[in-house]
């Protein structure tokens, strides 16, 4: 399995990832390049700015990617 399929089955099953989450379950270090390589490949995914607080208390903001629900929806109907 390749690391855009599992990006792209991770938000199939949880519609978000991070970067954190992508370097941490998955070992994906260029989430990024691998989003880019998923919308060539036709895949609807945005990425929106979020914020958070890190171990220290501070603001800290960060990418997250969702793929947009109608594409997962008429997936699951075709399926």
């Amino acid at each position: 399995m390749t690391q855009c399929d599992r990006i792209i089955r991770h938000l199939k099953d949880y519609r978000t990832i991070t970067q954190r989450t992508a370097m941490n379950e998955y070992g994906v270090m260029r989430l990024a390049s691998r989003v880019s390589d998923l919308k060539r490949a036709g895949h609807d995914i945005t990425m929106k700015m979020v914020s958070a607080k890190n171990r220290y208390g501070e603001e800290t903001r960060f990418g997250e990617y969702t793929l947009h629900e109608e594409q997962t929806e008429q997936e699951e109907k075709g399926a």
